[in-house]
């Protein structure tokens, strides 16, 4: 009810005209939809309890502009709702209009300080074995071609198909033994391949080979299998993780579920899943202080009816493989278009590169302040002898000199790993006698490898900045993110998605980033502070009473 009193109608219906036709009867309201959407994400219900919600509570009808006797609407008007936003490609307009209202009112500015955070996102499919990912991948393609075709898959199959694939995977007893294992993968790969020669055969309708799930068929079996014929005689195996050989396709390409083909298995350090990565960012000016001056702030969500709340300003939702460097520049692009730039951007140290400090600065007009990776050289690992820092660099003259005042002998462009480089070595004749080369090299002469002029020096200046007190204070900002993901995941249920494929799970961290602003605006207006710290009964217990 506050947000509708304070910001009005926020999703117009003109706004989606885009996803929705202008012939036909008039359906239910689209910007009501939305804010209903909203509304089920920051209580984190099913499609179900928000359309009993709508039905039921005078708030949320306060809040849809709803008269007290609307009898609402089926629940099954949700799901097709996000099915036209997806079609519409309208999947960031839930966040668009509500920071284009709350820029209006002042809430929220360019030209500040903002911070950018990951966290992993469960697909809403099973996790897999390779195994449970063949036999379920075909029988799916099975039940597919049953439903479109019953006649003609009645005619390519016999009644021994059903008495395999006729149950889903995860009801079969699976062999325990490895070599039963591989037998059953080879029946598999077989009997997959089979039924992809019948599908394009010419007796087919040739409609069967585009329904989704036949495509899934031959996308895994490529991915999965390796079939050879050697004289008349077809074989079928397994591909195996073989350097060089028929090994498996980079994980950024392979498929893990038959339902899902946006989904992959991503890594980060120790921790490995199967789904997508959603990267927020928000606002964290200093409270009380004008967009990027003043002390840093304090926690993530503690915002007072005079300070501008720390608003979610950018949400981009990644394949799980993404790094998170990829994606520091879409983010900004994102801003950029939302008119929201920031002048500094707080991130972690997987985001930013010397490439990418020099491309925010110079496009963007914005500062990368993050914790660079230093010198991985084995002086600088060691934290001992001459890293790279101890060596002066003088591009013009192409040359490097040594702590012990030696000038480099050869200066040779190069690229390492697609990126410009620039390897500098010193004599032999030098570097053999040196008094100090014990703290320099263990072989015979010493080399370094730097970037170019600009991009070497952007990495110099930042690493040396970083070693200050003064950007330890700046980049403790940065913490409070955490806050932030913590919110996402728990109040609005982020973390395994409710939708299948990346279209509209970037609908749902939208839709959610919007519910979690609304929930901290209402904090702001109440002056209500976010920032509750709970603790177990065992952390508070006082053992000076026993003392």
């Amino acid at each position: 009810m506050r947000i509708r009193e304070e910001l009005g109608e926020v999703y117009a219906d003109a706004r989606f005209a885009a996803a929705f036709g202008v012939r036909g009867r008039p359906g239910i309201s689209p910007g009501q939809l939305m804010m209903a959407s909203v509304l089920q994400f920051s209580e984190n219900l099913t499609d179900r309890q928000a359309a009993e919600a709508v039905r039921d509570r005078m708030t949320w009808k306060y809040a849809l502009g709803l008269e007290l006797e609307d009898p609402g609407f089926d629940a099954s008007v949700l799901s097709e709702f996000r099915s036209r936003l997806v079609a519409g490609d309208l999947t960031s307009l839930a966040l668009d209009a509500l920071l284009e209202r709350l820029a209006g009112l002042g809430l929220v500015k360019a030209g500040g300080r903002q911070r950018t955070d990951s966290t992993h996102v469960l697909g809403a499919i099973r996790a897999l074995n390779r195994l449970e990912l063949a036999g379920e991948t075909l029988r799916a393609a099975l039940e597919a071609l049953a439903v479109a075709a019953p006649g003609w898959l009645a005619g390519v199959i016999d009644p021994s198909w059903q008495q395999v694939y006729g149950a889903r995977i995860d009801d079969l007893h699976l062999p325990e033994s490895q070599a039963g294992r591989r037998e059953l993968m080879v029946r598999y790969g077989t009997d997959g391949y089979w039924l992809l020669e019948q599908v394009h055969g010419p007796a087919a309708p040739g409609w069967l080979r585009e329904l989704p799930a036949v495509q899934a068929l031959r996308r895994i079996w490529v991915q999965q299998f390796y079939r050879e014929v050697t004289g008349g005689r077809q074989e079928v195996r397994r591909r195996e993780k073989l350097p060089g050989g028929d090994g498996l396709p980079p994980g950024r390409d392979c498929l893990i579920s038959p339902y899902d083909l946006d989904a992959r298995y991503g890594v980060k350090r120790d921790h490995g899943w199967g789904g997508y990565k959603v990267h927020f960012t928000e606002a964290c000016d200093a409270p009380g202080a004008p967009a990027g001056t003043g002390p840093d702030e304090g926690p993530a969500l503690d915002q007072g009816r005079g300070d501008r709340p720390n608003l979610i300003t950018a949400v981009v939702t990644t394949e799980a493989t993404a790094g998170d460097a990829a994606m520091t520049t879409p983010v900004h692009r994102q801003l950029a278009g939302r008119g929201l730039l920031p002048g500094e951007h707080l991130v972690d140290s997987g985001y930013p590169s010397a490439e990418l400090i020099v491309h925010a600065a110079r496009v963007f007009g914005i500062t990368l302040v993050s914790p660079l990776l230093l010198d991985n050289s084995a002086q600088a690992r060691a934290g001992a002898g001459y890293d790279k820092s101890a060596f002066a660099v003088d591009f013009d003259a192409r040359q490097a000199t040594c702590p012990q005042g030696v000038t480099s002998s050869s200066w040779n462009p190069c690229r390492q790993h697609q990126d410009e480089a620039i390897v500098v070595s010193w004599p032999i004749t030098a570097c053999t006698p040196c008094p100090a080369r014990q703290l320099c090299t263990s072989g015979q002469r010493r080399q370094i490898t730097i970037r170019p002029r600009e991009l070497h020096e952007a990495l110099a200046t930042a690493r040396a900045e970083q070693a200050t007190p003064q950007w330890k204070a700046r980049y403790a900002a940065r913490a409070g993110v955490e806050g932030t993901m913590r919110q996402a995941t728990h109040v609005t249920g982020i973390r395994r998605a409710r939708y299948l494929g990346l279209p509209k799970t970037r609908l749902e961290h939208t839709i959610a980033a919007a519910a979690i602003n609304m929930i901290r605006m209402d904090a702001y207006w109440t002056g209500h502070p976010l920032d509750r710290t709970r603790s177990s009964h065992l952390a508070r217990l006082d053992f000076t009473l026993t003392a």
